[in-house]
Protein backbone atom coordinates (compact mmCIF):
# COMPACT_ATOMS: atom_id res chain seq x y z
CA UNK A 1 0.00 0.00 0.00
CA UNK A 2 2.66 1.85 0.09
CA UNK A 3 2.16 3.79 3.53
CA UNK A 4 -0.90 4.97 1.87
CA UNK A 5 -3.85 4.35 4.18
CA UNK A 6 -6.98 3.14 2.76
CA UNK A 7 -11.07 4.66 3.26
CA UNK A 8 -13.64 2.81 4.40
CA UNK A 9 -17.14 4.14 4.58
CA UNK A 10 -20.17 2.29 6.35
CA UNK A 11 -23.44 2.84 5.50
CA UNK A 12 -26.57 1.64 7.66
CA UNK A 13 -29.75 1.02 5.69
CA UNK A 14 -32.40 -1.30 7.20
CA UNK A 15 -31.00 -3.23 9.99
CA UNK A 16 -30.23 -3.80 13.91
CA UNK A 17 -26.50 -2.46 14.04
CA UNK A 18 -25.28 -6.16 15.12
CA UNK A 19 -22.68 -6.19 11.98
CA UNK A 20 -21.28 -2.85 13.61
CA UNK A 21 -21.28 -4.38 16.98
CA UNK A 22 -19.56 -7.23 15.00
CA UNK A 23 -16.74 -5.58 13.12
CA UNK A 24 -16.40 -3.35 17.15
CA UNK A 25 -15.83 -6.95 18.39
CA UNK A 26 -12.24 -7.35 16.85
CA UNK A 27 -11.23 -5.24 19.32
CA UNK A 28 -7.87 -4.21 19.70
CA UNK A 29 -7.04 -5.62 15.83
CA UNK A 30 -9.95 -3.10 15.25
CA UNK A 31 -7.40 -0.50 16.06
CA UNK A 32 -4.68 -1.89 14.52
CA UNK A 33 -6.36 -2.02 10.84
CA UNK A 34 -7.71 1.39 11.51
CA UNK A 35 -4.58 3.15 13.35
CA UNK A 36 -1.98 1.63 10.75
CA UNK A 37 -4.23 0.45 7.38
CA UNK A 38 -7.67 2.05 7.36
CA UNK A 39 -9.06 5.76 7.57
CA UNK A 40 -12.37 5.45 8.98
CA UNK A 41 -14.56 8.44 6.63
CA UNK A 42 -18.18 7.24 7.96
CA UNK A 43 -19.63 5.12 10.42
CA UNK A 44 -23.43 6.03 11.33
CA UNK A 45 -23.25 4.12 14.69
CA UNK A 46 -20.15 6.19 15.74
CA UNK A 47 -19.56 8.93 13.92
CA UNK A 48 -22.30 11.95 13.05
CA UNK A 49 -21.62 12.30 9.57
CA UNK A 50 -24.51 13.03 7.37
CA UNK A 51 -22.51 13.33 3.94
CA UNK A 52 -20.73 10.81 1.89
CA UNK A 53 -17.06 10.93 1.10
CA UNK A 54 -15.30 9.11 -1.40
CA UNK A 55 -13.67 5.90 0.03
CA UNK A 56 -11.75 2.86 -1.09
CA UNK A 57 -13.85 0.49 0.64
CA UNK A 58 -17.81 0.68 1.14
CA UNK A 59 -19.53 -1.63 3.78
CA UNK A 60 -23.44 -1.57 3.46
CA UNK A 61 -25.13 -2.95 6.28
CA UNK A 62 -29.00 -3.48 6.19
CA UNK A 63 -30.88 -4.58 3.38
CA UNK A 64 -33.37 -2.26 0.94
CA UNK A 65 -36.93 -1.77 2.69
CA UNK A 66 -37.66 2.44 2.33
CA UNK A 67 -36.97 4.82 -0.81
CA UNK A 68 -34.04 6.67 2.29
CA UNK A 69 -32.44 3.29 1.43
CA UNK A 70 -32.24 3.15 -1.99
CA UNK A 71 -30.77 6.64 -1.91
CA UNK A 72 -28.15 5.48 0.59
CA UNK A 73 -27.44 2.81 -1.26
CA UNK A 74 -27.02 5.04 -4.42
CA UNK A 75 -24.88 7.35 -2.80
CA UNK A 76 -22.83 5.11 -1.69
CA UNK A 77 -22.09 3.22 -4.89
CA UNK A 78 -21.23 6.98 -6.34
CA UNK A 79 -18.44 7.29 -4.00
CA UNK A 80 -16.91 4.30 -3.56
CA UNK A 81 -14.86 2.39 -5.90
CA UNK A 82 -15.53 -1.12 -4.22
CA UNK A 83 -18.79 -1.85 -2.12
CA UNK A 84 -19.07 -4.59 0.34
CA UNK A 85 -22.89 -6.26 1.20
CA UNK A 86 -21.52 -6.92 4.80
CA UNK A 87 -24.29 -8.82 6.32
CA UNK A 88 -27.02 -11.73 5.49
CA UNK A 89 -29.01 -8.21 5.42
CA UNK A 90 -27.88 -6.55 2.39
CA UNK A 91 -26.46 -10.01 0.79
CA UNK A 92 -30.21 -11.95 0.91
CA UNK A 93 -32.46 -9.71 2.68
CA UNK A 94 -32.30 -10.20 6.39
CA UNK A 95 -35.06 -11.60 9.35
CA UNK A 96 -37.53 -8.55 8.05
CA UNK A 97 -37.70 -10.27 4.86
CA UNK A 98 -40.19 -12.03 6.38
CA UNK A 99 -42.45 -8.98 5.02
CA UNK A 100 -42.71 -10.79 1.35
CA UNK A 101 -45.76 -12.37 3.16
CA UNK A 102 -47.63 -9.82 3.46
CA UNK A 103 -48.19 -6.06 1.63
CA UNK A 104 -47.10 -2.49 2.96
CA UNK A 105 -50.64 -2.06 3.92
CA UNK A 106 -51.03 -5.05 5.94
CA UNK A 107 -47.84 -4.13 8.11
CA UNK A 108 -48.65 -0.76 8.34
CA UNK A 109 -52.01 -1.21 9.72
CA UNK A 110 -51.04 -3.57 11.69
CA UNK A 111 -48.14 -1.03 13.39
CA UNK A 112 -50.56 1.28 13.54
CA UNK A 113 -54.44 1.20 12.78
CA UNK A 114 -55.06 -1.77 14.43
CA UNK A 115 -52.63 -1.77 17.37
CA UNK A 116 -54.27 -0.84 20.39
CA UNK A 117 -51.60 1.15 21.83
CA UNK A 118 -50.49 3.02 18.61
CA UNK A 119 -54.36 2.43 17.41
CA UNK A 120 -54.67 5.89 14.69
CA UNK A 121 -55.39 6.73 11.99
CA UNK A 122 -52.50 8.53 10.77
CA UNK A 123 -49.12 6.61 9.66
CA UNK A 124 -45.94 8.50 10.10
CA UNK A 125 -44.13 10.05 6.92
CA UNK A 126 -41.06 8.07 7.43
CA UNK A 127 -43.66 4.99 7.39
CA UNK A 128 -45.22 6.08 4.41
CA UNK A 129 -41.32 5.53 2.46
CA UNK A 130 -41.30 1.68 2.88
CA UNK A 131 -41.52 -0.43 -0.07
CA UNK A 132 -43.74 -2.88 -1.26
CA UNK A 133 -41.00 -5.55 0.04
CA UNK A 134 -37.76 -6.02 1.35
CA UNK A 135 -34.81 -6.58 -1.11
CA UNK A 136 -31.73 -7.10 -1.35
CA UNK A 137 -28.62 -4.83 -1.84
CA UNK A 138 -28.20 -6.05 -5.54
CA UNK A 139 -31.85 -5.33 -6.42
CA UNK A 140 -30.72 -1.32 -7.00
CA UNK A 141 -26.97 -1.14 -7.39
CA UNK A 142 -23.92 -3.00 -8.02
CA UNK A 143 -22.25 -5.14 -5.49
CA UNK A 144 -18.69 -6.15 -5.82
CA UNK A 145 -18.37 -8.07 -2.29
CA UNK A 146 -20.49 -10.35 -0.76
CA UNK A 147 -19.92 -11.31 3.11
CA UNK A 148 -23.39 -13.31 4.96
CA UNK A 149 -23.57 -13.63 7.96
CA UNK A 150 -25.91 -12.67 11.17
CA UNK A 151 -23.59 -11.10 11.89
CA UNK A 152 -20.19 -12.48 10.28
CA UNK A 153 -18.01 -13.75 12.80
CA UNK A 154 -15.43 -11.00 13.66
CA UNK A 155 -12.55 -13.77 12.11
CA UNK A 156 -14.23 -14.25 8.96
CA UNK A 157 -14.71 -9.66 8.95
CA UNK A 158 -10.89 -9.76 9.57
CA UNK A 159 -9.99 -11.99 6.63
CA UNK A 160 -12.25 -10.33 4.48
CA UNK A 161 -10.76 -7.16 5.13
CA UNK A 162 -7.21 -8.23 4.92
CA UNK A 163 -8.14 -9.71 1.33
CA UNK A 164 -9.38 -6.78 0.35
CA UNK A 165 -6.29 -4.44 1.76
CA UNK A 166 -3.77 -7.08 0.75
CA UNK A 167 -4.67 -9.51 -1.40
CA UNK A 168 -3.78 -11.72 0.91
CA UNK A 169 -5.56 -15.72 0.34
CA UNK A 170 -8.76 -15.68 2.17
CA UNK A 171 -9.13 -18.70 4.68
CA UNK A 172 -13.03 -18.47 4.56
CA UNK A 173 -14.22 -21.22 2.83
CA UNK A 174 -17.06 -22.17 1.08
CA UNK A 175 -18.72 -25.35 3.94
CA UNK A 176 -21.76 -25.34 5.63
CA UNK A 177 -22.20 -24.48 9.30
CA UNK A 178 -22.06 -28.31 9.85
CA UNK A 179 -18.79 -28.48 9.46
CA UNK A 180 -18.03 -26.62 12.58
CA UNK A 181 -20.37 -28.53 14.41
CA UNK A 182 -19.02 -31.26 16.68
CA UNK A 183 -22.39 -33.37 17.10
CA UNK A 184 -22.83 -36.54 15.39
CA UNK A 185 -25.12 -38.01 13.25
CA UNK A 186 -26.31 -41.48 14.57
CA UNK A 187 -29.67 -43.54 13.73
CA UNK A 188 -32.39 -43.38 15.89
CA UNK A 189 -35.71 -44.98 16.17
CA UNK A 190 -36.96 -41.19 16.75
CA UNK A 191 -40.55 -41.46 14.96
CA UNK A 192 -41.59 -37.58 15.65
CA UNK A 193 -40.90 -34.29 14.98
CA UNK A 194 -40.12 -32.59 18.22
CA UNK A 195 -40.93 -29.16 18.85
CA UNK A 196 -37.86 -26.60 20.11
CA UNK A 197 -39.68 -26.41 23.43
CA UNK A 198 -40.66 -29.80 23.66
CA UNK A 199 -38.15 -30.97 25.51
CA UNK A 200 -34.13 -29.97 26.13
CA UNK A 201 -31.55 -32.21 23.50
CA UNK A 202 -28.80 -34.13 24.21
CA UNK A 203 -25.38 -32.34 23.65
CA UNK A 204 -23.87 -35.24 21.64
CA UNK A 205 -26.09 -36.07 18.92
CA UNK A 206 -26.84 -34.21 16.16
CA UNK A 207 -31.00 -32.30 16.63
CA UNK A 208 -31.98 -34.11 13.31
CA UNK A 209 -31.06 -37.85 15.11
CA UNK A 210 -32.87 -36.64 18.01
CA UNK A 211 -35.96 -34.87 15.74
CA UNK A 212 -35.28 -31.28 16.03
CA UNK A 213 -35.44 -29.42 12.68
CA UNK A 214 -31.72 -28.05 12.45
CA UNK A 215 -30.81 -26.03 9.05
CA UNK A 216 -27.06 -26.71 9.45
CA UNK A 217 -26.49 -28.88 6.98
CA UNK A 218 -28.23 -25.96 4.15
CA UNK A 219 -26.54 -22.61 5.98
CA UNK A 220 -23.41 -21.31 4.63
CA UNK A 221 -21.31 -21.35 7.58
CA UNK A 222 -19.88 -17.95 8.63
CA UNK A 223 -20.65 -17.98 12.31
CA UNK A 224 -18.23 -20.72 13.59
CA UNK A 225 -21.58 -22.90 14.70
CA UNK A 226 -22.36 -21.01 18.12
CA UNK A 227 -25.93 -22.18 18.17
CA UNK A 228 -25.72 -25.76 17.71
CA UNK A 229 -22.33 -25.94 20.56
CA UNK A 230 -24.47 -24.34 22.63
CA UNK A 231 -27.45 -26.41 22.25
CA UNK A 232 -29.41 -24.57 19.96
CA UNK A 233 -30.61 -26.13 16.27
CA UNK A 234 -29.25 -23.51 13.37
CA UNK A 235 -31.78 -21.43 12.31
CA UNK A 236 -30.13 -20.56 9.06
CA UNK A 237 -29.31 -17.04 9.61
CA UNK A 238 -26.16 -16.99 7.74
CA UNK A 239 -28.22 -17.85 4.71
CA UNK A 240 -28.48 -20.96 2.07
CA UNK A 241 -24.83 -23.02 1.73
CA UNK A 242 -23.28 -23.13 -1.67
CA UNK A 243 -24.74 -26.14 -2.68
CA UNK A 244 -28.71 -24.62 -2.46
CA UNK A 245 -27.27 -21.39 -4.35
CA UNK A 246 -26.07 -22.45 -7.34
CA UNK A 247 -28.51 -25.85 -8.00
CA UNK A 248 -31.74 -24.06 -8.79
CA UNK A 249 -33.73 -27.38 -8.00
CA UNK A 250 -31.98 -27.59 -4.73
CA UNK A 251 -34.24 -26.39 -1.20
CA UNK A 252 -33.46 -26.39 2.26
CA UNK A 253 -36.39 -28.66 2.44
CA UNK A 254 -35.48 -31.50 0.70
CA UNK A 255 -31.78 -31.05 1.71
CA UNK A 256 -32.91 -31.29 5.58
CA UNK A 257 -35.47 -34.04 5.16
CA UNK A 258 -33.26 -36.74 3.23
CA UNK A 259 -30.74 -36.54 5.86
CA UNK A 260 -33.39 -35.99 9.04
CA UNK A 261 -35.46 -38.84 7.21
CA UNK A 262 -31.95 -41.19 6.67
CA UNK A 263 -31.29 -40.37 10.41
CA UNK A 264 -34.52 -41.03 12.01
CA UNK A 265 -37.68 -43.18 11.26
CA UNK A 266 -39.48 -39.60 10.22
CA UNK A 267 -41.16 -40.14 7.04
CA UNK A 268 -39.60 -37.86 4.19
CA UNK A 269 -43.38 -36.38 3.51
CA UNK A 270 -44.20 -35.15 7.66
CA UNK A 271 -40.03 -33.28 7.29
CA UNK A 272 -41.14 -31.67 4.02
CA UNK A 273 -45.06 -30.50 5.70
CA UNK A 274 -43.05 -29.61 8.71
CA UNK A 275 -41.01 -27.23 7.05
CA UNK A 276 -43.72 -25.91 4.59
CA UNK A 277 -45.79 -25.05 7.30
CA UNK A 278 -43.17 -22.79 8.73
CA UNK A 279 -41.96 -21.49 5.82
CA UNK A 280 -42.16 -18.08 7.17
CA UNK A 281 -39.95 -18.74 9.92
CA UNK A 282 -37.36 -21.56 7.94
CA UNK A 283 -36.69 -18.89 5.16
CA UNK A 284 -36.76 -15.85 7.20
CA UNK A 285 -33.61 -14.38 6.48
CA UNK A 286 -33.79 -15.37 2.67
CA UNK A 287 -37.06 -15.10 1.58
CA UNK A 288 -36.41 -11.79 0.24
CA UNK A 289 -33.49 -13.26 -2.16
CA UNK A 290 -34.21 -14.68 -5.59
CA UNK A 291 -32.25 -17.44 -4.42
CA UNK A 292 -35.01 -18.43 -2.88
CA UNK A 293 -37.94 -16.54 -4.60
CA UNK A 294 -37.14 -17.31 -8.22
CA UNK A 295 -36.54 -21.28 -7.56
CA UNK A 296 -39.14 -23.67 -8.86
CA UNK A 297 -39.38 -25.70 -5.88
CA UNK A 298 -40.06 -22.37 -3.63
CA UNK A 299 -43.66 -22.20 -3.61
CA UNK A 300 -44.71 -20.08 -0.71
CA UNK A 301 -47.92 -19.15 -1.78
CA UNK A 302 -48.84 -22.71 -2.15
CA UNK A 303 -47.71 -23.38 1.16
CA UNK A 304 -49.43 -20.75 2.89
CA UNK A 305 -52.46 -20.17 0.82
CA UNK A 306 -52.22 -16.61 0.63
CA UNK A 307 -53.07 -15.23 -3.16
CA UNK A 308 -50.20 -14.33 -5.19
CA UNK A 309 -49.43 -10.26 -5.40
CA UNK A 310 -47.70 -9.05 -8.42
CA UNK A 311 -44.20 -8.94 -8.15
CA UNK A 312 -41.80 -5.59 -8.64
CA UNK A 313 -40.18 -6.08 -11.69
CA UNK A 314 -36.27 -6.45 -10.77
CA UNK A 315 -32.95 -7.50 -12.46
CA UNK A 316 -30.07 -9.57 -10.91
CA UNK A 317 -26.74 -10.58 -11.47
CA UNK A 318 -26.47 -14.17 -11.49
CA UNK A 319 -26.31 -15.58 -8.49
CA UNK A 320 -23.49 -18.13 -9.26
CA UNK A 321 -21.09 -15.08 -9.82
CA UNK A 322 -21.44 -13.41 -6.74
CA UNK A 323 -18.37 -13.10 -4.58
CA UNK A 324 -18.89 -14.24 -1.04
CA UNK A 325 -16.11 -13.86 1.33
Amino acid sequence: MNGEKKTLSIEWLSGCSGCEVALLDLHDTLLHVLGNEVRLVRLPILMDTRDYPQADIGMITGSIRSRHDIKAAQAMRKVCKTIIAFGTCPVYGGPHSGGFANSSKDLLDCAFRDNSSTHTDTIPDQAEGLLDRTLPLDAKITVDVYMPGCPPHPGHILDGLQFLLHGREQKIAQHPVCFNCDRNMVKSDQDTIRKPLSGVPNATDCFLSQGYLCFGSATLDRCMAPCPKSGVPCFSCGGPSEAVVLDPNKDVRTRVANQMSHLTRIPYETIIKEIEEQAKTHYAYAMASPVFRHKPTFLYRKWTEEKPRKAEPMVYRKWSEKRCL
